[in-house]
Order: C-alpha cells, then sequence, then structure tokens
C-alpha cells in the first residue's frame, strides 16, 4: 500500500498499488496520514521524498473505492471533508513546516498531480507525465489543484489543463513551470535524494522559516509580502546559532564554500 522508511534524516515514502497505478483507496488515504504525521513530529527527519512503485507516481483518488461516495452525498458529508484533503498532504496536513520532495517516476494524473503540486519541490523523470482528467468523469480537482495550478502556472495553463482535459510530457510541465527539473528516469532518485542532502546541509530552522514565509506570501499584495519576510527573515537571524555560522563564514571555514572546503554536495 504505502512503504514507509527513514535513513539519514531523509522520510521516504513510496506509493505501492502498482497494479492500480498507485490510485489512493481510503486505506492507502488513512495510512497517508498517519505517515505525514510521524514525519512531522519525528525530531530525527528533516526531509521527505514521496514517489511511486512502478510506472505510475500516482493515478489519484482511487475512483470506485474512494470517489464511488461522492455521488448524492450530503452537504454535510462534503462540508466534513474540508479539513481531510487527499492523503493528508494536500488539504489538512497542508501547513507541514518541513520540506516535501515529489520525484515523479510516471504518470500523475487527478489527485496524484495534486498530491506533487502539493509538495514543495517537484522533480520529474522524462518518462513522467501529468494531467487532470476529472472533467471527462463529471467534476475537476477539488483537493488543491486549482490553487497550486494557477499559482505555479498561472491561469492560461490552468485553464487549458483543467478544460481540455489532456495529459502533458514532463519538458512540457517543465514548460510550464511545474516541475524544477526533468532527469534521466534512472536518476530520479539520485536526484531527489541530492537536493534532500542540500536541504539537510542547511539551518533547519531558517529552512522552514524560508518555507512558512513563501507559503504566507501568497495571494497578498507587496506591502504584506515585504513586511512578513522582514520579519520573519530578521526573527530567525536573531538566534545564537546564527552567530556560529557566521564566525565560520568570516573564518572562510564554512563547508561547502565555493573553490574551498567543497563537498560531495
Amino acid at each position: 500500500m504505502v512503504e514507509y522508511t527513514k535513513n539519514e534524516r531523509i522520510a521516504y515514502i513510496t506509493l505501492n498499488r502498482p497494479e492500480a497505478k498507485n490510485a489512493i483507496d481510503p486505506s492507502t488515504h488513512d495510512k497517508l496520514w498517519e505517515i505525514w504525521r510521524d514525519f512531522e513530529s519525528d525530531v530525527n527527519l528533516d526531509v521527505a521524498i514521496i514517489t511511486g512503485k512502478g510506472d505510475a507516481f500516482c493515478a489519484g483518488a482511487d475512483l470506485k473505492s474512494y470517489m464511488s461516495r461522492w455521488p448524492n452525498a450530503t452537504a454535510e458529508k462534503v462540508r466534513s471533508n474540508i479539513t481531510d484533503g487527499l492523503g493528508g498532504l494536500t488539504r489538512g496536513l497542508h501547513r507541514l513546516k518541513k520540506p516535501t520532495i515529489a520525484a515523479v517516476n510516471g504518470w500523475a494524473l487527478a489527485g496524484g498531480f495534486e498530491t506533487a503540486l502539493a509538495c514543495d519541490i517537484r522533480i520529474a523523470s522524462e518518462k513522467a507525465m501529468f494531467g487532470s482528467f476529472e472533467a471527462r468523469r463529471g467534476f475537476h480537482h477539488g483537493d488543491g489543484g486549482i490553487p497550486r495550478l494557477v499559482n505555479s502556472a498561472g491561469l492560461s495553463v490552468a485553464m487549458q489543463m483543467l478544460l481540455t482535459a489532456e495529459p502533458i510530457n514532463a519538458q512540457k510541465a517543465l514548460q510550464w513551470n511545474l516541475v524544477s527539473e526533468v532527469v534521466a528516469h534512472e536518476n530520479l532518485m539520485n536526484q531527489a535524494e541530492l537536493i534532500a542532502r542540500q536541504i539537510l546541509r542547511n539551518d533547519q530552522v531558517a529552512v522552514r522559516s524560508a518555507k512558512e514565509t513563501i507559503l504566507d506570501m501568497i495571494g497578498r499584495n507587496l506591502d504584506d509580502q515585504l513586511r512578513i519576510e522582514a520579519i520573519n527573515g530578521y526573527s530567525v537571524a536573531t538566534r545564537k546559532e546564527v552567530s556560529s555560522r557566521l564566525q565560520s563564514f568570516y573564518e572562510k571555514s564554512d563547508k561547502g564554500r565555493h573553490g574551498k572546503n567543497s563537498t560531495e554536495l
């Protein structure tokens, strides 16, 4: 159903229903809620990578076992779902403080596309495909796909993807700002792990504050954005830990310094 492992401060989450293209059924949904909560609370974890088994990242919500409950549902049932999301990450657990990386290995459709969009960083295999097919079934995104699609790629892209219900390949996703990188399929996890280790090299309080600041800026006017950035950025800089990091910089002894004290990253 879902594989969950931990290694060197990285959480690895693998959707494992390849026979169903890793579609999220109620059991998978509940398991993902459990996993994301554990990731957030585990002090030995700082970054998560989510991917899929087989030729799909995730085909979305299982139409038989998950989506069949919505036709003829009551208004109360719809309202109670607002805090639930799909697998938690899309809505409900969407304010995780720690960074999340989607390693999109294949098809990311419907709710699977929403799950990828809910991650902070998306790396795509050259074999990845993305699509919003819901309009073919009589509905549309309801778990964060539309706002995140608009925020990431803009109005025109969101309109085209949702209204045509046609898929796009990894290169088109890169052009449309839906992923940050496209890599050879066999290098996907290596690249995701490299990015995770680059994040881990940094001060994690600063990393989490930066993530919070970015999310808090969305949809606000420039004055509010500048105010949020200044408050968060300078309050993080008041910590004692920053003095030692600055001293390493002054002494040119900090790890990863360009041209000196290099690391494998």
